[in-house]
Parts: C-alpha cells; structure tokens; sequence
C-alpha cells in the first residue's frame, strides 16, 4: 500500500457514511412531498453541501437533470473537493508541460521583456542575461509545488490550509486571486490592443479586450479537461504566428538604441519583475495536476514537465520583447504604432509586408492569449470557492462569469495607464509571491519529510484540526520589515532600494523561510502534532 492511499482512504469510509444519510434524507423529505416538488432544490443543496472531510465523488444519481445535462457536456463537476486517489487516473503527463507551455507561448511576455530595454534603460545584452539567469531560478518554486497535485489530490491552496490553517489562509488566497485575476488583465489587454490595431478607428482596444475575454470564457467554463485539451494543440498556432512576425518584420531589430552597462540597481529591480511573472505559478500549479495519477511516474519527471514549461516559452519571448523595445525608439513607423496601440501596434507593423495574410497573422496573435486568460479565470473560480465555507456551495462555473464581469472593466481601465500598470503589478505580486513559496517548501520539505501522505484528506476543511496558521502568516508579516525598505516602485522606494535597486522579493523569500522555521516549529511543539 502507497503512503498516499492512507488518507484518501481515512476520509472515504466515514463520507459514504454521510452521503448514505444525505441520500436518505433526502428520499425522505422528497417522498412527502407532491410530485415534482422540493426535487430540484432538495438533490441540489444535497450534493452540494459539504461536510467535515468530505472528498470528491461521483453520484450522477443525486444530480437534477438540468445539472447532469452540463456534466455530460463537458462541465467539470468538482471544485476544492480533495480528489481521492481512485479517482486520480490520468496518465498523460505530458499535458502538464504543454498547460503551461501553450499559456506562455503568446504574446503577453513580449510586452513584459519590453520593459528592460524600453522603461528601465538596459541594453539587449544586458536585459537578456536578466531574463535568462531569474527565469531559470524563479521558475524552480512553482515546479517544485506543482508535483503536490498529482501526490495530494488537493488544490494549491487547499493545500496551503496545511500551512497557513484554514481561516489564515484567506490571506494569501485573497492575494493569489488578485494576481491571477491581474494575469488576466494583462493578457486581455494586450490581446485587446492587439486586435484593435488591424483598425484602430473602428475596433477601439476597449472592443479588443472584450472579443478576447468572451472567447477565453467559453474554454475555462468546461473546467480541468476542457483547459488541458486547449492548451494542448492551441501552441501549434500560436508558433507559427510568432514566427511569421518576427521573420517580415525582424530585420529592424538590430536597430538597438544604445545603453550604458546594466547597473546592480538595474538588474535588481528587473531582475524582480521576472521573478513576479515566474514565481507566481505556484499559487496556482497544483490545480492543474490533481486528476494525475501518482503511480508509476518519478516526481523528477513531473518537476521537468512544469518547469519546462514554464521556461521554454517564456525566455525568447521575453528577449524578443527586449529586442523590440530596444528598436522601437528608432522605427518611425514601430514608434508611431506603440503610441497607438501599444506592442499589439508594434507586432502590426512588423507583419505589414504580408500583406492580408499578415492582418490574419495578428488575429491569431490576439487570440494566442486565451490559453492564459483561460487557465487565469479556472483558478480564480476555485480561489473563491474557498473564501466562505458557503461559497463551496456554489458550482464552480458561477465564479467564471463573476471573474469576467470583473475582469472586463478591469482590464479597459489598467490600458488606460498600460506601461505603470505592467510595471506595478509585475514588482508587487513578487513580494507575497516570494514569502508563499519559501512557506509552503519548507512545510513539506523540512516538517512533512517529503511525507505527502500527511495532507490527510479527512481534515482538509476542519479548523480545530488544521494548523492555526499564526507561524505562516507570522513569517509572512516579519518579512515586510525588509520588503518595505528594500522596494522600489513608481510610487515608493525604500531606504535599501535607494542604493541596492528593488531586493523586495529576495528579502520575502529569504526572511519568511528564516521566521518560518522556528515558528512553525513552536507552534508544532505547542500543538503535540502537525
């Protein structure tokens, strides 16, 4: 018997026990009742209510009709609900690589390697020696928490329940949403402007971005399949579009403006921005892996897949961004067009001596972001999922259409201030970002051994049993002692920063895993257990 089956299994006896009651009680209150009354309500708030413990079954049987009709067409029936490890059966685990593989390789880190060379004054050599040395170390983080997935049946941050306690753990869900959700915005901004320059007098960035969400909500509705199929064929397009760009319109890239050497201020605070684009995949890596089984496959495989990628998409995109922002000053016509219509504006000219098939091209570059904006929005559904214990109540694809109400608005307002909302959102989400992932390592490396097993599924959404969360959020809000002072934004720069350049992330990282351990080792002592 594997350590994993021990807590699946601890928690199933006693959940058939209560679903046997659920279903009892409800043939109970339906049989006295006229026919066709109380049906739809009573089936429907009994399999959605969730108790102590309760994991992820199958029961077509309990569903109303209407409801099974979206099941069978496709509609992910689970939301948070730890997946037992019958239940994990997938054994493609090449789709953990093209997940994320397909979700990078579009034109949203283009405008992000922009920034180097466009906003903070580096050379192409320079900017592509940052991008490549913090991908590679940014990228670890969020491959190393994804295996979690596949070996614990839990969500990403049902999992850091286990960590921060299942009341503390708002927190960083309430950070992780906002990210992801900023995700969103980013990509649907830049697929907005994107296919608003094939005319700009006609489809405003504001339509644009609208085309763009409506199509990425039809693909995250269905759920974990749905996203996964997507992902894994869209990349195919989506290479040959960027490729077609850069061969019409790479010849001006060598047109580089000059710069002096990269300072460590520089360096540092670009350097931070990667690391808010890499490492933030680990509030959201595990979602895409629990239906994975865990037998028969190394972790060391499962690691590469993620982190591959993470990487491989990300690093030429990002350099291509930095080359571009390094000829735009010098373009007329690439300078003109960014004004306008941002990178999508630039990406426009460079297809322009293709004539009708190049305006095609842009189209499939706009729409070459829906595999992020898709797996953004999955996330953010499950992210809210967890904030009231009535949210678990409520299917998953409600939260959908309330991101994209959301996200909508967003996303029209942030193009407004296109440049300094990347910049701030990129530097911010690095600071929480750092401090989650330097917790959630150390609680599975050094308190949990590397033991999966301790996730036990039977006290997944029980307070009194999960940690109180006081040493995570604890080692979180030590840290921003030195994340305050060694930040530097827009609108802030810290004493630190003022002479280092931004090391707010390094510090999260650092500082929280040093508070962590004693911590949390105190609190293990107090409690008897973990």
């Amino acid at each position: 018997m594997s350590s994993v089956d021990l807590p699946s299994r601890a928690g199933n006896s006693a959940v058939h026990d209560v679903e046997k009651q659920d279903v009892d009680d409800t043939t109970e209150e339906t049989s006295e009742a006229a026919p066709g009354r109380l049906t739809f309500g009573t089936n429907f708030i009994s399999r959605l209510a969730v108790k102590d413990g309760e994991v992820y079954e199958v029961h077509p049987e309990k569903n109303s009709k209407w409801y099974q009709r979206l099941l069978d067409a496709g509609v992910e029936e689970n939301g948070i609900k730890p997946v037992p490890l019958g239940q994990r059966t997938l054994t493609q685990y090449n789709n953990l690589f093209t997940v994320f593989f397909t979700c990078l390789l579009n034109i949203l880190p283009i405008p992000t390697g922009l920034l180097a060379t466009l906003s903070f004054g580096m050379g192409l050599r320079d900017a592509s020696l940052v991008i490549l040395f913090f991908a590679m170390l940014t990228s670890l983080p969020p491959a190393f928490m994804g295996i979690g997935g596949m070996q614990t049946g839990l969500r990403q941050l049902v999992q850091a329940r286990y960590s921060f306690g299942k009341y503390l753990v708002t927190v960083p869900l309430l950070l992780n949403a906002a990210t992801v959700t900023g995700f969103c915005l980013l990509s649907a901004i830049v697929g907005g402007q994107t296919l608003s320059s094939l005319s700009p007098d006609n489809v405003s960035v504001k339509v644009g971005i609208v085309i763009t969400c409506l199509v990425s909500f039809s693909v995250s509705l269905l759920g974990f399949n749905s996203v996964h199929f997507w992902e894994r064929w869209t990349w195919i397009p989506n290479l040959i579009a960027l490729v077609v760009a850069v061969g019409c319109g790479g010849g001006h890239l060598s047109h580089q403006s000059v710069a002096e050497p990269a300072t460590p201020a520089q360096v540092l605070s670009y350097g931070g921005l990667i690391a808010g684009y890499f490492i933030t995949f680990g509030g959201t890596a595990s979602d895409y892996s629990i239906y994975h089984s865990p037998k028969g496959v190394s972790k060391v495989k499962i690691f590469l897949y993620i982190y591959l990628g993470l990487l491989l998409p990300s690093v030429p995109l990002l350099i291509l961004g930095a080359a571009i922002g390094g000829a735009v000053p010098n373009v007329p016509s690439w300078n003109a067009a960014y004004q306008v219509t941002g990178v999508g504006g630039v990406l426009y000219e460079m297809l322009t001596p293709a004539g009708g098939f190049g305006k095609f091209i842009i189209v499939i570059l706009a729409l070459s972001v829906i595999g992020n904006i898709a797996i953004s929005m999955y996330s953010v559904s499950l992210n809210l999922q967890m904030l009231l214990p009535t949210f678990t109540k409520v299917p998953r694809f409600v939260f959908i259409l309330a991101t994209m109400a959301i996200l909508i608005p967003l996303a029209i307002k942030a193009a407004e201030e296109w440049e300094e909302s990347l910049t701030n959102f990129l530097a911010v989400i690095g600071y929480w970002a750092g401090c989650f992932a330097a917790i959630i390592i150390l609680e599975l490396a050094v308190f949990r051994k590397m033991d999966y097993s301790t996730y036990e599924h039977s006290i997944w959404n029980v307070g009194r049993k999960l940690p109180p969360g006081v040493a995570a959020l604890g080692a979180a809000v030590c840290s921003m002692g030195l994340v305050v002072p060694g930040m530097a934004e827009p609108w802030f720069t810290g004493p630190i920063a003022k002479t280092t350049g931004d090391i707010g992330f390094e510090m999260a990282f650092a500082v929280a895993a040093l508070c962590y351990l004693p911590f949390r080792w105190l609190e293990i002592r107090l409690r008897g257990h973990l």
